[in-house]
Order: structure tokens, then sequence, then C-alpha cells
């Protein structure tokens, strides 16, 4: 199986780090705009200097060692790579790079959830009409999140809430780049490694991330995103299936088939017991009284009724993990998760009060922070994605915690993404509040 791999960072050094240790996966190539960079990367992972001397595409391919290049688009016209990991982070360029890849006929591992949550159903569609696959990446929250979402279903059980763990209180919410370690453990050392971006750091603190995972899961499960975004109750391990049940049962959804986060702290502060801060879980309902008597026979975590219970998974490995997405695609032609309908959206919204003329500088910076939203509201609101909200100049003044409008903005650039935008709305999920959760892995 040979693969390129665009974006040499963090997510992208831990795949490396597995993969000379995967039978019959080649990396033939990894680009990346600061070589530099990623040659320390391939260091850092413990790559012996020739395994990672390429000097073209096609050495790398005869040689069995791998090229490092600035050069996307050559990955891209490769006719042997059959599989494409984007891992650049970046929405813009991974939504271009993935849809090169897919007019190329290759298989797309989508690490970029900021650019899957912002076209995602768009790019998935074009890849089944291509014959080729466009995957989450496993290891990846969201792509675990769809695998239990698909155990819940497979098993018969009434899906209730899909969610993951995250360090996270109300204060965190206005956090900027400027005050982001101090919600972090690392020392002054770690942070100076180079492996340590405090922009992406800090769209986990503010919750943005959180946005971006949730909505993206609910576009590939066909759940929802609540109606005013993501509430983070705190929960543990054992409340977990009392907290994530409806309101009418005694918990805090507004409905069955909700997305949100189990929060590790709560809102004054404290360490939540039991947290699940890296974890993924599904709370489901028994279907009779059988199935509630077996739930407390073999030890499942349920409410106090009995009805509900819940599954987890304790931990995420993010790229150390990622190459089941590449096996499954290669080999299977199935996908980790995959996108399937435009149902959510991570859209921006103001992290104080700013003025015509000033800029917005996007995901995890100091003006925005990303609310997940059903896509019918996103689309009543003519919300701006979170994924288009870098350098971008407001044309009216904008309030805290407001979502911001397409209508408050200048469009003066990436007209081709806004475009795909505007197309993807044809697959916005009709009948929302009644449909049922799609399967998420893969199509039948």
């Amino acid at each position: 199986m040979r693969v390129g791999l665009i974006g040499a960072g963090k997510f992208g050094s831990m795949i490396l780090a597995q993969a000379r240790h995967i039978e019959g996966l080649h990396v033939v190539g990894v680009a990346d705009l600061d070589v530099k960079k990623a040659r320390e990367s391939f260091a850092r992972v413990h790559w012996p200097r020739e395994q990672y001397a390429a000097s073209s595409v096609q050495d790398a391919l005869s040689s069995g060692q791998t090229w490092i290049t600035e050069d996307a688009g050559a990955l891209m016209a490769c006719e042997e790579i059959e599989c494409i990991i984007e891992a650049t982070g970046h929405p813009l360029a991974g939504t271009r790079h993935a849809l090169a890849a897919i007019g190329a006929g290759k298989h797309v591992v989508m690490v970029n959830v900021e650019a899957d949550v912002m076209v995602g159903a768009l790019l998935a569609e074009k890849a089944r009409q291509a014959g080729v696959v466009y995957s989450m990446a496993y290891g990846d929250q969201p792509a675990a999140m769809c695998e239990l979402v698909d155990w819940v279903k497979s098993c018969g059980f009434e899906l209730v809430a899909a969610g993951k763990g995250m360090n996270f209180c109300p204060s965190y919410r206005y956090s900027t780049p400027d005050t982001v370690w101090d919600y972090f453990d690392f020392t002054p050392e770690q942070v100076k490694s180079g492996d340590f971006n405090p922009k992406m750091y800090n769209s986990f603190t503010d919750g943005t991330k959180a946005a971006i995972e949730m909505a993206a899961v609910a576009n590939a499960t066909g759940m929802d995103c609540p109606k005013d975004g993501l509430a983070f109750p705190p929960a543990g391990l054992q409340d977990l299936a009392e907290v994530f049940k409806p309101v009418s049962e005694g918990g805090q959804l507004e409905k069955t088939g909700i997305v949100d986060i189990a929060a590790s702290r709560e809102p004054d502060g404290r360490t939540v017991l039991n947290n699940i801060q890296y974890g993924m879980f599904v709370t489901f309902k028994a279907p009779n009284e059988y199935t509630r008597q077996c739930f407390n026979q073999y030890g499942l975590m349920t409410d106090k009724s009995g009805w509900y219970g819940s599954m987890w998974r304790p931990f995420h490995l993010i790229g150390l993990e990622t190459a089941m997405s590449v096996l499954s695609a290669c080999l299977r032609q199935e996908p980790t998760g995959s996108s399937r309908l435009f149902r959510a959206d991570a859209v921006a919204a103001a992290k104080g009060s700013f003025d015509s003329g000033e800029y917005l500088d996007g995901e995890g910076g100091f003006k925005v922070w990303a609310k997940a939203i059903p896509a019918t509201e996103s689309v009543a609101l003519n919300a701006l994605p979170i994924g288009l909200a870098h350098h971008v100049r407001l044309k009216r003044s904008v309030s805290q915690d407001q979502v911001v409008s397409l209508d408050d903005v200048d469009i003066v650039d990436d007209l081709d993404i806004h475009a795909l935008r505007r197309e993807q709305r044809r697959l916005l999920s009709p009948g929302a509040e009644a449909a049922q959760p799609a399967p998420a892995m893969a199509e039948a």
C-alpha cells in the first residue's frame, strides 16, 4: 500500500512513528511547506536518516525510501500512490488537497476535521462518484465515536447520545493563544520543543475543536447537535447513562439522538470524578425488559432505571492508530467513518464585541470560537463556518457570543470554497428532527 502524507506536524509525526512497523505500508512521500520541519519530524520519531533520503518520488518508489517535498501536487500526480493522508489541519488547503486526490483517483484519509466539517458531505459524495474512499482518520475521536455508534446500531439498542470527554469548563471559552498554556500541565521546556502550536491547543481549550468534531460526527452518523450548541455537562463514567438521556427521562438532553461533550471539569473548575477526558462514549436504551435485565446481569453501567446504558473507549492515540483507516480504505474499500449528510455545522461565534473593520483570526485565535449547531440553523442564520473565519474583515460590528453571519463580513478570498459550501446545501439533511441515525463507518 503506497501512501502520500500531507502535513508533518504532531499528527503526521505520530503516523510516521508507526508507519515503518506496519507490513506492506510504504510512505512514498511526505509533503510539507516547511521541509526542514518535516525532516525534524522524521528524526524525532526515530527514522534512520537513510530511510527518508529519496531524491524524487520515483527514487522513493524504486528504493522503498520516503521522499520529502514542498509540493503536495507531486504526490497527487504519482499514479502508484493509492491513498493520501491529509494532516495539515488547514481547512482551506485540506479541502483543495482532498479534491485533487479524489480527482486523481486516490483514497483520502481526512485527518483534517476542520475541512471535513466544512465540506465533508460534498467531498464524500465526490469520492463515491469517483469510486474511491473518503474517510475520517481512525485514532482521532470522531472515527472512534462512529465506531461506537455502529456498535450500538449493530446490537439493536436504541442510540441515545454520542460524545467524547474534554477538559472544559465555561470560563475556558474565552481563552486566547496568550493564555492557553495556563490550562495545561506542560513544562516550559516541552512548549519550547517545537511540537506545540498555541492556536491548535487553544482550539481545544475554548471548545472550538469540540464543536468541529461533534458536528463532523453528526454528519457521519445522522445524529443532531443541540439546537443552541454543545452543553458540555460535567459527567464521569458513573454518570454517563444518567446525564446523557432525554430531559423527559431525567437526563440533560433536549431529545434522543444528540451529540455532546462530557466535561471533565465542574463549572467551578473542580475535576470530575472518573472523568473520560481522553475517551469517547455512547449511551443507549434497552428495547425491552429482557434486555434491560441482561444489562444488569452482565455488569453494564446504567442509569438508576436500568433502561439506559453506556459504553466508552477510554483513550485515543490519534496518529498512532491512523493506519487502520489506510488499511480499511485500501484493502476493504471502506471508510472508518465518513460524512454522509450536511446535518450539522461548526460556525464562528464572537469571543468579544468587535467593530467594523476588525479582522477575525479563525480557529484557536483571539476573536472567535466555534459553535456546533444543526445545519438547518446554520443555513437559516447564513452563518460563517469556522473554517472560513480566518483573516476575514468585519463590515459591521458583532457582540460577544453572537454567531457571525456571512452578511457581517467581506467575502473577497477563497471563493472556490464558498462555492463548495453553496453546492453542499443541496445535501442538507431533510427532516432533521425525525430522521434516524445512519450507518457511520461504511455504506452497505
